[in-house]
């Protein structure tokens, strides 16, 4: 049986990192060669957000005032994909858990982007997400 999914995911888009001090956290992975290519404030959730990219790595780091702070504690990955409709419609048919009601869009980048998040079998978070 063909994978569906593989049609519409490209690749890892980033890896997010919840973070309680941002320019910490930014720092460090200067430090390690990332540059910050892009910064925004998430309005709805009243965090400061920071990409920061290496090669075709990039982390997203947002201070959320809530990191664990623990080994192990990333929030997510995030897989890049063409079509976040049918991704969703997908994982809707393939029963996920699907954690936000709908697809979501953040005025991230310059057109914005969209996306959805489901639980993984180790309670990891795997986001869905479409640039615009």
């Amino acid at each position: 049986m063909e994978n569906d999914f593989k049609k519409y995911i490209t690749g890892l888009q980033h890896i997010g990192i919840p973070t309680n001090n941002i320019e910490k956290t930014k720092d460090f992975y200067e430090l390690l060669g990332f540059q910050v290519v892009f910064e925004t404030v998430n309005q709805k959730a009243d965090e400061k957000v920071s990409f920061l990219k290496l090669d075709h790595t990039v982390i997203e780091t947002y201070e959320n005032k809530h990191a664990v702070l623990e080994n192990g504690a990333l929030d997510h990955i995030a897989l890049n994909v063409t079509d976040i409709e049918e991704v969703y419609k997908l994982a809707t048919e393939k029963g996920f858990s699907i954690l936000e009601k709908g697809i979501q869009f953040l005025p991230f980048w310059e057109r914005g982007v969209r996306f959805f998040t489901i639980t993984g079998p180790n309670k990891e978070k795997v986001e869905f997400s479409q640039y615009l």
